[in-house]
C-alpha cells in the first residue's frame, strides 16, 4: 500500500463532480481510469485523485481530486481523457474549486 502523504493546507484546488456513463459501461470506464489515477497520484502537486462508482446510480461515476495549485492541475490535465474514455461519457458535471480556507476534522 502506498504511503499516505500529509496534505492539509489552507489553499488548495478541489475538482469534484460526476460523470454519466453509457448504460453497462461503468466498469469498463473505471478500469480505463486505473492508469490515469496512478499517474495523477504520483504527479507533482497531487494530494488525492479518485473516480468511484456511485452506489445508487449505475450509470454515474463520482470524481474527486485535490491539488496544491492550478498550475499543478493544468500541467497534469494537458492530455485530457482518452478517445476510448470520451466515447463512454454521456454527460459530465465536474467543477474546479479554489479553497482559501479549511479546517482539519480528524
Amino acid at each position: 500500500m502506498p504511503q499516505l502523504r500529509s496534505w492539509y493546507r489552507d489553499q488548495m484546488i478541489i475538482v469534484a463532480g460526476w460523470i454519466r456513463i453509457h448504460a453497462g459501461s461503468r466498469a469498463a470506464f473505471l478500469e480505463s481510469c486505473r492508469a490515469v489515477i496512478a499517474s495523477a497520484r504520483s504527479a507533482p502537486g497531487c494530494h488525492d485523485f479518485c473516480t468511484s462508482p456511485d452506489l445508487v446510480d449505475p450509470e454515474r461515476v463520482n470524481v474527486f481530486e485535490l491539488w496544491e495549485s492550478v498550475e499543478d492541475l493544468d500541467r497534469f490535465r494537458e492530455s485530457g481523457p482518452s478517445d476510448e474514455q470520451q466515447a463512454l461519457i454521456v454527460r459530465a458535471h465536474v467543477v474546479q474549486y479554489e479553497v482559501i480556507s479549511s479546517a482539519l476534522l480528524t
